[in-house]
């Protein structure tokens, strides 16, 4: 099944132990239907406000460690307090959501129940936080250590420049250049140039020879 609502019991493996009590709290004050999904490409979760009588919607990607699923939660809840303090009158990752969710994160942290490592990421970026946890690279850095590793996954600033790569779509690469935060790599197969964060998790080819 592409997804499952997720009851009480059954959320308890998703998040970390210590903070269930909290997230239902919020869960129950905001009449919120919580939906774990399979792994998506392009979210890690999202949020639908309240239409036509129906409960606010969350979903938060299955496939995610405990403390990425709970950041990812966590930022969604905030887009649903932020709407209902300002409806669509502000942005979806505006100075009103950026404190709301501080704000959030802040009530999570003090409950001890995220790592050192975790936390000192967040103290770095707490006062300015961007649109997405992805687009914290330190922060990712730091959670993807509680990843369940697939064999021969490495970092795409791991791989050597000029070396070849292949992403999870079966897709070749040759890494090149840093320009400015990003990669600058050449699609093998289209001779088209992508920008990669270096973060980007990718499987080396060895012995690749271009045809």
């Amino acid at each position: 099944m592409p997804k499952t609502e997720a009851p009480l019991n059954y959320l308890q493996q998703f998040i970390p132990e210590g903070s269930s009590e909290l997230v239902m709290n919020y869960l129950h004050q905001y009449k919120v239907h919580l939906t774990v999904t399979r792994e998506r490409k392009t979210v890690l979760g999202d949020y639908r406000n309240a239409v036509d009588g129906k409960n606010h919607r969350i979903s938060v990607n299955g496939n995610l460690n405990k403390y990425a699923f709970l950041i990812t939660l966590i930022h969604e809840l905030a887009h649903l307090v932020t709407f209902m303090h300002f409806g669509n009158r502000v942005k979806s990752h505006g100075k009103e959501w950026k404190q709301i969710y501080a704000s959030m994160l802040m009530d999570f942290l003090h409950l001890e129940i995220f790592p050192e490592d975790i936390k000192a990421a967040f103290r770095k970026t707490i006062h300015d936080l961007p649109a997405s946890s992805c687009a914290d690279d330190g922060l990712t850095r730091v959670l993807m250590k509680y990843d369940r590793k697939e064999d021969g996954l490495l970092l795409v600033e791991q791989v050597v420049e000029g070396a070849f790569f292949q992403t999870g779509d079966k897709r070749i690469f040759r890494k090149g250049k840093k320009l400015r935060k990003r990669f600058e790599c050449l699609e093998i197969a289209t001779r088209k140039t992508y920008l990669f964060s270096p973060i980007y998790e990718v499987k080396a080819v060895d012995g690749f020879v271009k045809g």
